[in-house]
């Protein structure tokens, strides 16, 4: 069992470290040269480095998020998330060290609207991982966390409302043409953390209608390592006996599963769902 829990936690940090390194990548790489503000730390870093010269984005962000981190500990205490802290330590460190690693002064491109594409989508890529995983960068979703707890603030449009703030400023800061892709990149952000999350979250629900249960419930639970329930019915036209087996499974065994049941029973009747709150031993969807 803890060798099991010792490779579970491994597994979820390892996870953690290539959803903060998206999230690394894309603002680095593209948010930085193109000074796209689209809220957050990075969004506030970028504009504060057009003031402040002296200063670097990415020294920006590894002040002000190990900053945050401090106040969130001195807050919060021991209640604090660890994953969150974690994150957010890689992705100060990430951002800075790449400065060093491979300094960049210009674009990678000449095309300011493919940069925003990937300036958006690989840090939603990366927040919608960490979302899954209980864990966020930090940033701002720690001042979240803190208005949660001391006020009555609906948290999200508070959130909202300070990122559309930081892109107003990038007008100022850069111009409108730049203000404007941070706010087009603004409005993406947030459909595409949603997409990936739900894409990431999706499991296959079946429901399987067969008069041979004993095969497959045993290669759910012995080959899928999956649980499954039994309801015993009766057909409707024929009246024959039949067993409907309920269980839930993620994409790759729901094609193993749906060939090995047409396999025992091509008789059989399967009803494949898309799922995704899951809430039981096995899956992460725990309220």
């Amino acid at each position: 069992m803890n060798q099991q829990k010792i490779q579970d936690t491994i597994k979820d940090y390892v996870m953690l470290t290539a959803g903060t390194l998206l999230i690394a990548l894309g603002v680095y790489f593209f948010k930085f040269p193109n000074n796209f503000s689209t809220g957050g730390v990075s969004g506030i870093s970028i504009i504060l480095a057009r003031y402040v010269p002296s200063i670097s984005p990415g020294a920006f962000v590894f002040i002000i998020n190990q900053a945050l981190l401090v106040v969130g500990f001195a807050v919060f205490g021991r209640s604090f998330g660890v994953r969150t802290a974690y994150s957010s330590l890689v992705l100060s460190g990430a951002t800075w060290g790449l400065e060093y690693i491979c300094p960049m002064a210009n674009p990678l491109t000449t095309q300011p609207l493919l940069e925003l594409v990937f300036a958006v989508t690989l840090p939603a890529i990366g927040s919608a991982i960490l979302f899954n995983m209980q864990a966020s960068s930090g940033g701002t979703d720690i001042v979240a966390m803190i208005l949660r707890k001391f006020t009555n603030l609906n948290i999200g449009n508070a959130l909202l409302f300070v990122d559309f703030s930081i892109t107003v400023a990038a007008c100022v800061a850069f111009g409108f043409e730049t203000g404007l892709f941070s706010v087009l990149g603004l409005m993406i952000k947030s459909m595409v953390v949603d997409m990936v999350l739900e894409n990431i979250k999706v499991h296959k629900a079946f429901q399987i209608i067969t008069s041979k249960p004993e095969e497959i419930i045993a290669f759910i639970t012995g080959e899928l390592g999956r649980g499954a329930t039994e309801i015993h019915g009766e057909g409707a036209f024929t009246h024959e006996n039949k067993t409907i087996i309920l269980t839930v499974v993620n994409r790759y065994q729901a094609i193993r599963l749906r060939q090995y049941a047409r396999e025992v029973d091509p008789h059989s009747f399967t009803l494949i769902t898309n799922t995704t709150e899951i809430i039981g031993k096995g899956f992460r969807g725990v309220m």
